[in-house]
């Protein structure tokens, strides 16, 4: 049984990604997964000003180290005029200040949604050339264009070619941890 965290790389309370990662690991019975709602960690943005005067916060380092615990990471990324958002960003470039190699030998399992219809594609593209940086290997992929047309919040993605492209980016994910 492998530890897997989860979680979207939006901070916002309505998050479509964050969603999209519920349901994602509500199909997953066989390992400890840890959901974590980004939108309860808020981070300053990075400067080395800031991280000079104060260093890195203790929902920081706990991060990182869960992080590094678990087998394998579930992340949703969303898009902001085509790139990850500064979230995100941020939020990287954080933790790869407290350890460069944060992500070694972890599994990832990258995702996008988006309300349009190229479903977070560029985020998703620049999210799975930039992990690797950090020793991450991206082993599947799913993007989820659309989300008010093809997402259902009582039974999930709706149409059946991406329900299935989803579950096959699972069982990717899940082989590979």
């Amino acid at each position: 049984m492998a530890t897997i965290l989860a979680f979207a790389g939006s901070n916002s309370s309505t998050s479509i990604n964050y969603q999209l990662v519920k349901q994602t690991v509500s199909q997953i019975n066989d390992h400890k997964v840890q959901l974590l709602n980004m939108a309860n960690y808020p981070f300053p943005m990075y400067s080395e000003d800031v991280e000079k005067k104060k260093g890195y916060s203790n929902s920081l380092v706990e991060l990182k180290n869960d992080i590094q615990k678990a087998e394998g990471l579930i992340i949703s990324v969303n898009e902001h005029n085509g790139n990850p958002s500064a979230y995100f960003k941020n939020l990287i470039d954080w933790l790869s200040r407290l350890e460069r190699k944060f992500l070694k030998d972890t599994k990832i399992l990258l995702m996008s949604a988006s309300p349009g219809k190229g479903g977070g594609a560029g985020a998703l593209e620049i999210t799975k050339k930039l992990l690797p940086r950090f020793e991450a290997e991206v082993v599947a992929t799913f993007s989820l264009p659309s989300f008010k047309d093809n997402f259902d919040t009582q039974n999930g993605i709706a149409k059946n070619d991406l329900a299935k492209s989803h579950s096959e980016a699972i069982k990717k994910f899940l082989d590979a941890i």
